[in-house]
């Protein structure tokens, strides 16, 4: 992000990223109690942000890990009920109908995440070569992933592994099938600086963002 601070503190209509995306699923689950999973030297300095911004939603604040595996496995310690969804801090914009589909989703089938088609066409990289592959076949994933609580915790029982590049690809390791739900394409994962911009340009065009949901 080129940012002297995280990019989940930056301002995004004048508040940062992360309020945006905590009071969304505060919004969509109102009765859900929320666990932030930060780094330990970040927490004073969220804590001054939510001071100043006059934040006042419930959450609970542990510290990460060395990894997101890590980091998950830290907050599902804390994580009580049936069911558990987890959301990156970056993304600000998905929608109440999002969780509620994934949360539905999880319900039945015990996993589920959201996810979207790609919009261009896919080919997979084999060193300098690479292959064209259907892009009906392919989805591009999102947060929150939804889970029964007992199913996901037994599965960050396992030891590290790189490819563990989110919960539903841990869970499928232990032998767990994850299914689908359609996210909504502005859930984007703010990561570059033209991200923040987008993500801005739909904060204030709300009745386009309800277009696409539609």
């Amino acid at each position: 992000m080129n940012a002297s601070v995280p990019k989940q503190f930056l301002l995004l209509a004048n508040k940062p990223v992360l309020m945006h995306t905590l009071q969304n699923l505060h919004v969509a689950a109102p009765d859900a109690p929320i666990i932030l999973v930060l780094p330990a030297d970040q927490r004073e300095y969220w804590s001054a942000l939510c001071s100043a911004h006059h934040f006042s939603i419930l959450h609970q604040v542990v510290a990460g890990g060395e990894t997101r595996f890590h980091s998950v496995k830290n907050g599902l310690a804390l994580a009580t009920g049936d069911y558990v969804a987890v959301h990156d801090g970056v993304r600000p914009l998905v929608s109440k109908e999002t969780i509620d589909r994934v949360f539905e989703a999880a319900y039945q089938h015990g996993a589920a995440v959201p996810a979207i088609s790609p919009n261009d066409s896919v080919r997979i990289l084999n060193g300098k070569a690479s292959v064209a592959v259907e892009r009906a076949n392919v989805a591009l994933v999102q947060t929150p992933q939804c889970f029964r609580l007992a199913l996901i915790k037994k599965a960050f029982e396992q030891e590290y592994r790189k490819e563990f590049t989110d919960c539903a690809s841990v869970l499928e390791a232990d032998g767990v099938a994850v299914s689908t739900v359609n996210g909504n394409e502005e859930n984007i994962k703010i990561t570059r600086p033209q991200d923040l911009i987008l993500a801005d340009w739909y904060i204030k065009n709300p009745c386009l963002r309800k277009h696409h949901e539609d």
